[in-house]
C-alpha cells in the first residue's frame, strides 16, 4: 500500500463513486464510497488515501480528510 494525499476531482452522488487527482500519480485514482472513513465528500475536498490494486488499476481506500 502506498499512503497518499489529493483532491477529490469528482464524484459521482447517485453512483456513488468518484476520482482523486495527485501530483504523485499520473493517472486520477478510483474510489468507491465504501472505501471512505468520512461521512461525506465533495468535489475539491482534501483528502489522505492508500492505494490497492483494483481490478482496473489502483484504487484508493483508507479515504480521510486531510
Amino acid at each position: 500500500m502506498l499512503a497518499l494525499q489529493g483532491e477529490v476531482k469528482f464524484f459521482h452522488d447517485e453512483k456513488k463513486y468518484g476520482f482523486i487527482e495527485t501530483e504523485d500519480m499520473d493517472d486520477d485514482v478510483f474510489f468507491h464510497i465504501n472505501d471512505l472513513e468520512i461521512e461525506g465528500i465533495e468535489e475539491g475536498m482534501e483528502v489522505d488515501f492508500d492505494t490497492e490494486e483494483g481490478d482496473k488499476g489502483p484504487k484508493a481506500v483508507n479515504v480521510t480528510e486531510a
